[in-house]
């Protein structure tokens, strides 16, 4: 189970929204993995994802993280992720992956149909899938829907509510660019998983629409 099935959303901004990231086992590929989870990052990286990470160091989105520095400190078992906003540019990155032949588990999240579709489209059938259930328990105290389209981007739930309430006003009041804001929330996620060319989007619906959150406690 991957923390980046959570993601919330229309189906029309889902469809620009796909994250690929490497696994290992433990006691199976994980020991000597970390050259080849370095290759995943650099093959990742020559497609110019909008966002990559380590989860055990940060994302490319953190003032103090640059690729070759992120590279050369990655250990064994680290997982690497990369988000991508189209399914041609991902078909390429899988293309590319399938040729490396690395020996490592590569997963995608995205639309069902669509990473099929693209997985075929690479020649490959994809070995399995997963789905996330949904919230379930006292879903009365979770915040406005708009609210966690934004914050279940990053699986950790390092995008704190009031923060993405905060980047919004900004936003409205016109005091922060849509970019601005989404890169500020980008900088919370440790993994890289985070979106922020779909957060601008988002951030660009909310002003348009002048959506007004209501002042609850979550």
């Amino acid at each position: 189970m991957t923390n980046t099935l959570h993601r919330q959303g229309a189906r029309q901004d889902l469809t620009h929204d796909y994250i690929i990231f490497v696994h290992t086992a433990n006691g199976k590929n994980r020991e000597g993995s970390a050259e080849k989870i370095r290759e995943f990052m650099r093959i990742c990286e020559k497609y110019h994802p909008v966002n990559m990470g380590d989860v055990k160091q940060g994302s490319m989105h953190q003032d103090d993280i640059a690729f070759d520095g992120l590279l050369r400190t990655m250990g064994d078992g680290t997982v690497g992720a990369a988000v991508f906003t189209d399914l041609d540019t991902l078909r390429q990155v899988v293309e590319e992956l399938i040729r490396a032949d690395l020996g490592i588990c590569i997963n995608i999240t995205g639309l069902l149909d669509e990473v099929r579709e693209c997985c075929r489209k690479a020649g490959i059938t994809r070995h399995s899938a997963e789905h996330s259930l949904g919230v379930w328990g006292a879903k009365d105290r979770l915040p406005e829907r708009e609210i966690l389209e934004f914050n279940t981007m990053c699986g950790h739930g390092m995008v704190s509510f009031n923060l993405i309430r905060k980047m919004i006003e900004q936003v409205r009041l016109r005091r922060m660019t849509s970019k601005q804001a989404a890169r500020m929330l980008a900088k919370c996620c440790e993994c890289g998983a985070f979106n922020p060319a779909r957060a601008e989007a988002l951030f660009e619906q909310v002003r348009e629409r002048g959506f007004l959150y209501s002042e609850r406690s979550c």
